[in-house]
């Protein structure tokens, strides 16, 4: 197992000059065609393989001083009644919306932020 992480750790390390002479070797004396791999690694690197996330999560952490405003804005953004807004509020830190988008997040974050919550983008 320590010889295929090894092997891992120096095909990530391939330089693009090194990755073609890699492609040309498998292929030549092998008879492997390597095309797929040689392009993604060459090209992007993996760093660049991840993809970007876009889904967030919205997080309060706590209510803050003015809890009354956060109970009111939990309670319009979320579609809660009253009470069922107040006790997320209470039950700080909760998740109050999963699988947004960065934008709506970011939104979601600064009306909340503004009424004096700490809130977190996951």
């Amino acid at each position: 197992m320590a010889d295929v992480k090894a092997l891992a750790e120096q095909l990530v390390g391939l330089t693009v000059k090194e990755v073609q002479e890699l492609a040309d070797v498998l292929k030549s004396e092998y008879g492997i065609e390597p095309a797929a791999a040689a392009v993604v690694v060459s090209s992007e690197g993996p760093a660049a393989a991840a993809e970007e996330k876009t889904a967030f999560n919205v997080i309060l952490k706590s209510a803050g001083a003015s809890k009354l405003n956060v109970v009111k804005i939990v309670k319009d953004l979320t579609g809660l009644g009253l009470k069922e807004a107040k006790e997320l509020v209470d039950g700080a830190p909760k998740e109050l919306k999963a699988g947004v988008s960065k934008a709506e997040a970011e939104d979601l974050k600064a009306k909340l932020t503004e009424a004096g919550a700490e809130v977190e983008i996951q």
